[in-house]
């Protein structure tokens, strides 16, 4: 497939245009240093992030402080695959980490600096990583479409009338825009799925427990989980070696898998086995240009040696199911903030809560009974498919100003989740599932296909990405954004 990636302009500076794999190379030679590399993401940060309002809180000073204590780290990770030897990165505001400010999107939080790191943060600069700044979200990460009375919109790069996906939405649009190398995102409703696909990203939502973050008071939770986000399928791989890892702090953690996913992505061999369901058997609309787009890539991959047939597993009492889970999510966590922090919060966010206020003991057996039978019939299909490939998200992108689209594919959305029907399905189920870049609309902006793998399958899902990104060529280079009115 020729690549259709629209003509863009990049106009920074030279190592910030590199991916996170080469410039963690260059670190490990020791041919730039963790200083330059903090320059020119500062550099890039102050350039670009005006237009855009990705980078809401910039932490420099900590950044620079955080240097110092490199070399002594060094001799003990250094040549482990995750040591990410000095590299910027972004952090979201919804992930503590110590001393900056977090506000989680929310004015009753506008003031609270972090006490301490976020897991997450304390394995990932246990690692070599710099923390830049941290990311924007839609208040306690509630919505596909990032924006808060705090900080304001996230905008669109490819198009900065456009929305920039949620609720990771910052964390996307600073590697769209060459800010970092690499930025840690979340999900629960598609939250690093559906902003990777509307930026032109990689995002990957790993097996629970592989990139273990969040409220350590709950640490039992499937749904609500970290994970990386990248502008290749290979620094995502090399990010979630850097994220992984068994850590006693977290119930569910698991252990670092005998072989690196950097080392798996190397062996991405096309011969794959997909399945391809479009609408997920009319679970979800999908519009006629997004189809057509993810048809052809799954076509273009098709001629490489891979085979696709047309199937979905049956997905009876995924809806309801899954919204039960994800009411309890949030009933256990803003749900439970004192009311001087609930008053302030946006009447979505409110009303998903009322949600969790209105079930009853029998609506939550029922949702874990059917989420094992929804498991189960997952774990068939993979016995004959390696890969489900669907839509991330059914449209492309909206205006900025409009919370979620009322319609997709003329189907009217009953609430402001119904628009990431297609999240549902790896959440419900504890799949890997990656967002991975397949093409363009003919208005320019991206298109992301998703594609969902087997129990804890995420080395085949990172190896089944990078095969369809070689195949389609559509180029991972950052962009200036480009700015409409």
């Amino acid at each position: 497939m020729k690549s259709n990636r629209p003509q863009t302009q990049f106009t920074g500076p030279e190592l910030a245009g590199k991916s996170a794999v080469e410039v963690v190379d260059l670190l490990r030679k020791k041919e730039v240093s963790p200083a330059e590399m903090l320059a020119v993401s500062k550099q890039r940060i102050e350039e670009v992030d005006g237009p855009v309002n990705a980078m809401i809180t910039k932490c420099y000073d900590r950044a620079e402080t955080k240097l110092a204590g490199l070399p002594d780290r060094e001799a003990s990770a250094g040549q482990e695959l995750g040591w990410l030897a000095g590299l910027p990165i972004g952090i979201k505001d919804l992930t503590d980490v110590e001393g900056v400010r977090c506000t989680y999107g929310s004015k009753g939080l506008a003031d609270n600096i972090a006490k301490s790191n976020d897991p997450i943060v304390d394995t990932l600069e246990d690692r070599g990583a710099i923390v830049m700044g941290k990311t924007n979200t839609p208040e306690m990460g509630a919505g596909g479409n990032t924006f808060n009375e705090v900080f304001g919109m996230t905008r669109n790069p490819w198009n900065t009338t456009k929305n920039a996906g949620g609720s990771s939405g910052g964390a996307a649009v600073s590697l769209a825009t060459g800010q970092v190398w690499l930025s840690e995102g979340s999900d629960l409703a598609g939250s690093l799925r559906t902003p990777a696909a509307y930026c032109g990203i990689v995002g990957l939502r790993p097996s629970p427990g592989r990139a273990f973050g969040g409220p350590m008071n709950l640490g039992f939770s499937h749904e609500g989980i970290c994970g990386p986000m990248a502008r290749s399928v290979e620094d995502c791989a090399l990010f979630l070696d850097a994220m992984g890892g068994y850590d006693d702090r977290a119930p569910l953690s698991l252990p670092a898998p005998n072989e690196p996913f950097q080392t798996a992505v190397q062996s991405a061999d096309v011969k794959i086995r997909i399945g391809y369901a479009p609408t997920l058997n009319g679970f979800a609309p999908v519009e006629a240009e997004i189809e057509h787009v993810m048809r052809s890539a799954l076509e273009t991959l098709q001629g490489e040696g891979a085979s696709v047939d047309e199937s979905c597993p049956d997905l009876t009492g995924l809806y309801d199911t899954y919204v039960t889970l994800r009411a309890m999510h949030w009933m256990s966590l803003p749900g439970r903030a004192p009311k001087s922090i609930m008053k302030h919060y946006k009447p979505t966010l409110t009303a998903n809560i009322a949600v969790a206020d209105a079930l009853t003991v029998d609506d939550v057996v029922t949702a874990n009974l059917t989420r094992t039978s929804l498991y189960h019939r997952m774990r068939d299909y993979f016995q004959t498919h390696d890969i489900l490939a669907c839509a991330v998200i059914g449209l492309e992108p909206t205006d900025v100003e409009v919370e979620f689209p009322t319609e997709v594919d003329g189907e009217p959305m009953s609430d402001y989740i119904d628009w990431l029907r297609f999240s549902f399905l790896a959440t419900t189920t504890s799949l890997p599932a990656i967002s991975v870049p397949c093409g363009f609309t003919k208005s320019g902006m991206p298109v992301g296909i998703q594609l969902i793998g087997g129990p804890r399958a995420d080395a085949k899902v990172l190896k089944a990405a990078r095969a369809l990104e070689i195949a389609l060529d559509l180029g991972t280079s950052p962009i200036d954004p480009i700015v409409r009115h």
